[in-house]
């Protein structure tokens, strides 16, 4: 694909991020012990490893929060609640004013477009409508932008635990300690962003905005993507932040409906197999997959900045 073609139906980055001194997902406490996140995977031999990691749940809210602060200043269309950072993201209320329809003749269609229209996050990060709009329950809006768990690589990560102590005061001259994580190593990274999505009613499928709305919140999640690796907004960033030493991958990006290949770095030759597939995806679809490596944040957002000045694609 050609840079000077400027499509994008979808892009994934698939990576290894080292973190140092951080403690961005923890399980919560057992007596005075704050838990790290563990998960227990398989590698390409079969062999099971017990290692750290960090949900998918902690970098989506990372990428939320920032493409909050972009809406705003941009003055791209939030919700109420979206605007609070509310994890419900839009109510009930908000969409009854806003959707206009005959009595009894709302649909699941109807709401989506609601979502989609009223809120950029909402529509660019999904949610499920529990409450009536309409008298319509239990609509849901996929999200346009997914993140896998980000995994320690087995042998590469660990835990070291440091004792804490809050000063005695007045009203607690006998504080409890407690022991709190510091991890580190080098984690297996994947997202991926159907850009192609970006204001499509999934249930109509039509789009609910225009192209200039589109092309809009396409770079608010591609400057958030960004925002995110410099500056991750977990657990106890406040005193604990993590220290990245290095971040290096794939950028992959689809022209066409054609996804965006996402092999994780788990795999020690994932680089190669993601060329591999864009070759073979390249000839059954021409010119659709282009991959970008990057070795450093430094190229990573080099890649990203390139990337805000494409255009979203469209369905016909």
């Amino acid at each position: 694909m050609s840079d000077s073609k400027k499509i994008i139906a979808s892009l994934s980055v698939s990576g290894e991020i080292t973190l140092n001194l951080h403690s961005l997902n923890n399980e919560g406490g057992e007596g005075n012990q704050i838990i790290t996140r563990q998960v227990t995977i398989v590698d390409k031999g079969g062999v099971t490893h017990t290692v750290n990691a960090i949900s998918g749940d902690m970098f989506k809210h990372i990428h939320a929060a920032h493409q909050t602060n972009y809406c705003i200043e941009k003055k791209l269309p939030l919700s109420s609640l979206a605007k609070l950072g509310s994890p419900d993201r839009i109510n009930a209320a908000e969409l009854n004013e806003h959707i206009k329809v005959a009595e009894g003749k709302a649909s699941q269609k109807d709401v989506q477009d609601g979502f989609i229209q009223l809120c950029t996050l909402t529509d660019t990060h999904g949610v499920l409508m529990t409450d009536s709009v309409k008298g319509i329950k239990n609509t849901p809006r996929k999200s346009v932008i997914e993140f896998g768990w980000t995994i320690g690589k087995p042998n590469q990560t660990n835990t070291d635990t440091y004792f804490h102590m809050r000063g005695a005061t007045d009203t607690n001259p006998n504080p409890t300690p407690f022991n709190r994580p510091a991890n580190y190593g080098v984690y297996a990274f994947v997202c991926s962003v159907d850009v192609y999505r970006i204001g499509f009613n999934d249930l109509k499928r039509e789009y609910a905005i225009d192209d200039n709305s589109r092309g809009d919140r396409y770079k608010s999640i591609i400057a958030s993507l960004l925002n995110s690796f410099l500056n991750p907004q977990g657990a106890m960033t406040s005193t604990q932040k993590p220290h990245i030493t290095d971040f290096k991958g794939v950028v992959a990006i689809s022209s066409k409906l054609t996804p965006a290949p996402t092999i994780s770095a788990l795999n020690e030759d994932y680089k190669t197999e993601i060329e591999k597939i864009t070759a073979n995806l390249n000839i059954i679809e021409p010119d659709s997959i282009d991959v970008k490596p990057f070795n450093g944040m430094g190229q990573l957002s080099e890649v990203l900045t390139m990337l805000m000045e494409y255009q979203p694609y469209k369905i016909q």
